[in-house]
This record gives C-alpha cells, structure tokens and sequence, in this order.
C-alpha cells in the first residue's frame, strides 16, 4: 500500500520490462563486448556474483597406422577444463520524482536512463576490452611519419591480417582501432571507397567499415598503450546479465529509487593446437593466444 506522500503510481512499476529495455538499448554501445568482437555461447544462466560458466575443450586424438598381427589401441578421450568467471556485479541507483515516467511501454528515453545504460556499457565494455588486449600477441609498434599516416595504418592492419592467417585463423574477424588511429585511416583510399563505409546502420557498435576481411570497429574505450587490435570473436567470450531491477521508497529521502544490478565476465578462450595444455589438463592462460593479435603506434611528433 503506497503512502500518501509516495508517487502514486509507484507501486504499479513493473522491473522486469525495465530490465529487458536495458539490455536492448546496452548493446548497440557495446564493442569489446559485443557479439562482433566477444562471442556469447557460453552465456547460461547468470544468478549471482562469482558463477562460474565451465568450457570444456576435447583434444584431437592422434591417428594411428591398423597393422597385422598389432592391430589397434583405443584412446581415451581427453577433456580440458576451461572457466568464466563471473567476477564483476556494477549496480547504479537513482533517485526519481515520478516513477510512473519509467513505466509506459518500458520507456526507456529520458536522460537520466540513457546515461545508466552508457555508464553500464561504459564499464562492462572498458572491462572486456583489458581482458581482450592483455592476452593479445604483440606485433611490432607501427612508425609511420608524417607523410604515410593512413598507408602506414592500412599495411599494419594488413600485417595483423597476415599474422592471422599464418595461424588458419578464420574468417569473419575484427579490427578494432582507437579514435586516432581511425581519424587517419578514413584518408586511406580502401577505407574510404569501402563499399560498407557510409552504409546505412554501420556505425552500430562503433563499425567504421568493412574490407580485407575485418569489420573495423573503434572506440574511445581502448586499453592504454594499445592502438589496433584484431582477432576473431571466437577468442573471446563475454557473458552477462541484468538482474534484480527494482524500486522503492528511499530510506533517507523523501523520493523512490530505481535501481540495477549488472553481472557479467569475459575470457579468452582457448583451443587444442593453438594454446599449450599444461598437466593438469588446463591451458597454460598465461601465454598470449594467437587468435587475437595487437599493435600500437609510434606516432611522429608533428601529429
């Protein structure tokens, strides 16, 4: 029963429409978390801070020659154990004056909940992007000079390609590029006359265009000392999950609250043939994976 001095409609508030316009609206701010750069195939069922998602990996049997009179040896299969932890839990509470703003068709317009969800994204995304770029492979720094900014930026993007295929990486990866770096290389003709570039809808998560086999995405989000990293979203995964939305009357204002809880995790994932199996039948995650790729850049004083 609302109080008299209570919004009225207050207690009518539905949380679980609010939550589901959340995520709808979280995603298209999103880059190192986005499906483009982080899978979500292991996602599950989140329900609480420190959920662990397992992920396990089967080893490739070896083959054998079938000879007389020695015939032939089974193998047990072999399974390695890899984890998503759900470490992170980022909540944010405000205070309204009418709930009921909140309320029609799960509204979620006004400007105090677009900020919410960029600071949610904001935190979720920075937070994939450290975890991405940490167990990239180094390349060497990119030193273009002042003349060759935007070639020099398109043939080290071009090397990270190379980097990648030397691996049998496959096909369908993504170049993400700081602020910087993309101001430049919009001047390189193949970005600029990439048939992508301009298209409607593809500036969603932060793409700038389309060719050599990448999908070029940037953000201000870039992990520091870092300019261009590339990769394939099956490196990595992301997992998340808003929960627990709800409202109130604020204990120590004469206001209700409305607030989220945001869960979420992300890993590198890790594959027979391409990451060392340690004895205990983990992966050795200490080593770089060869599925994601990183650069920085060298950049000539005069820019």
């Amino acid at each position: 029963m609302p109080f008299a001095y209570q919004n009225p409609s207050s207690h009518t508030f539905v949380p679980e429409i609010w939550a589901a316009e959340l995520i709808e609206q979280f995603d298209p701010l999103q880059v190192w978390s986005s499906p483009l750069v982080a899978n979500r195939k292991y996602e599950g069922d989140i329900k609480k801070r420190g959920d662990v998602v397992h992920i396990n990996s089967l080893l490739r049997p070896s083959v054998g020659d079938y000879k007389l009179p020695e015939g032939m040896s089974a193998q047990r299969p072999e399974i390695v154990d890899q984890k998503l932890a759900i470490s992170e839990a980022r909540y944010l509470q405000v205070l309204i004056e009418n709930a009921e703003r909140l309320q029609p068709a799960g509204n979620m317009g006004s400007p105090i909940n677009r900020q919410m969800i960029r600071s949610l994204a904001r935190e979720a995304d920075t937070f994939m992007g450290n975890v991405i770029a940490s167990h990239a492979t180094a390349m060497p720094a990119l030193k273009p000079d002042a003349t060759n900014i935007p070639q020099a930026l398109y043939s080290g993007i071009l090397d990270l390609m190379l980097a990648l295929d030397e691996e049998d990486i496959p096909g369908g990866r993504y170049a993400v590029v700081s602020p910087r770096v993309r101001r430049y290389l919009v001047e390189h003709p193949a970005v600029a006359n990439a048939g992508a570039y301009g298209e409607g809808g593809v500036t969603a998560n932060g793409v700038v265009a389309r060719l050599a086999g990448f999908t070029i995405l940037s953000t201000t989000a870039m992990p520091q000392g870092v300019d261009i990293v590339a990769g394939h979203s099956d490196f990595a995964t992301f997992a998340s999950q808003f929960s627990d939305a709800r409202e109130g009357q604020s204990e120590r204002y004469r206001a209700d609250y409305v607030d989220i809880l945001h869960l979420y995790g992300g890993k590198i994932v890790r594959y027979p043939d391409l990451d060392t199996k340690k004895s205990d039948n983990t992966f050795d995650e200490s080593l770089p994976t060869k599925g994601i790729v990183k650069a920085s850049v060298t950049w000539p004083k005069t820019v």
